[in-house]
């Protein structure tokens, strides 16, 4: 049950966060009501699930060797995936980085919160 309840606030949290980059962040552009944002922080939650542990093993040498900072790549690559499978989500150039950094924050302190001490 805790797991279920911790996936759903990192869901949630995601959502608020594609929100908040969508509203300024230049370059970034999501399109629909409440519920649309709430999908597309679903599938990005999926594909933290799903791709994540994949691509730290294949970029593995990389983000040692960068000492942490190809995590960083890591969500570029995921967020370009959303960016492909999704529409209501279009993120341009540049605002990739950006957009990655902020998620990355957001990430990172939601699974602290839900994190059993």
């Amino acid at each position: 049950m805790r797991k279920i309840l911790g996936t759903i606030i990192v869901i949630l949290v995601n959502s608020a966060g594609f929100f908040i980059i969508g509203k300024y962040v230049p370059g970034v552009e999501i399109s629909g009501d409440i519920g649309q944002i709430i999908i597309v922080g679903i599938i990005f939650t999926a594909l933290n699930f799903a791709l994540k542990p994949v691509l730290k093993l294949i970029l593995g040498p990389f983000i040692v060797i960068t000492l942490g900072l190809g995590l960083i790549a890591v969500n570029i690559v995921i967020l370009y995936i959303l960016d492909i499978l999704t529409r209501n989500l279009t993120i341009d150039g540049i605002a990739l980085i950006y957009s990655a950094l902020i998620i990355s924050a957001i990430n990172f302190l939601a699974h602290m919160a839900v994190k059993k001490k």
